[in-house]
């Protein structure tokens, strides 16, 4: 078995209620390029059941088959969202073994993806029609990284991807990789996005301080994060902390 870099939030590939009608899935530990190196990250999903069933799912991870069962007895998967420039990898097996889904992707991801996407229809700065009632959406365009991001209106929460990052020391096993993430932004209990990245929506500095704006006036109660502690309170006050650079 290989040596993961991070204490899992086991169990793995299976649906854990976050609040109604959302769920969290913690999948498998991956490792993105970068420079010379990877770095590992551990990954999450998320699910909502819309207003009309059907169930709506952020950021794919894994291609596992017993999950895919569980999430196809909860109710038909009707969309299945790439919502960031990385963030997109499973959603070709989620098309294969969901092909009544709908794919929704990021601008420019199907011109850079390493990875051929499915057909599919571009996540915009607002929600469109199929979710709009239920899930609101902002995008946050950047010049490496863009992300659209979502809060659940009945449940108030906020569904990032990278704009927050919020790793837990106890679960980071090498000191080494402690001490990077320390001295780069994403350390609990101050986690945020880390400074390499930041750096990179320097160019659209306007627009992204609009988006964030735009997730402060939601006012979340709570907030989903595809890498890291989620947070089950206080998410405005949270949110506001996480994201001070970009004010």
């Amino acid at each position: 078995m290989t040596e993961t870099a991070y204490r899992p939030y086991a169990p793995l590939m299976v649906l854990k209620p976050f609040g109604d009608d959302v769920w969290i899935v913690d999948g498998p530990e991956i490792r993105m390029d970068w420079l010379f190196t990877s770095i590992p990250f551990p990954t999450r999903m998320t699910i909502v059941r819309l207003p009309d069933g059907g169930l709506w799912v952020h950021s794919p991870t894994g291609n596992d088959a017993a999950l895919m069962d569980a999430v196809a007895a909860l109710a038909p998967v009707r969309f299945l969202i790439a919502p960031n420039s990385i963030h997109y990898w499973w959603v070709p097996d989620w098309k294969e073994r969901f092909p009544e889904a709908e794919v929704f992707a990021v601008p420019g991801r199907a011109e850079t993806a390493k990875r051929p996407l499915p057909e599919h229809r571009v996540l915009r700065d607002a929600a469109p029609s199929e979710w709009s009632g239920a899930i609101d959406q902002v995008l946050v365009p950047g010049s490496v990284v863009t992300e659209a991001d979502f809060l659940h209106r009945a449940s108030r929460t906020l569904i990032l991807t990278d704009l927050i990052e919020n790793f837990e020391p106890k679960r980071v096993k090498s000191r080494w990789l402690r001490m990077a993430m320390r001295l780069s932004g994403p350390l609990d209990p101050d986690g945020k996005m880390p400074i390499d990245l930041r750096l990179t929506f320097r160019r659209h500095k306007a627009e992204v301080r609009r988006a964030v704006r735009t997730m402060l006036d939601w006012r979340p109660e709570r907030i989903i994060l595809a890498h890291g502690r989620c947070y089950t309170k206080n998410g405005t006050a949270e949110f506001r902390r996480a994201v001070r650079w970009a004010l």
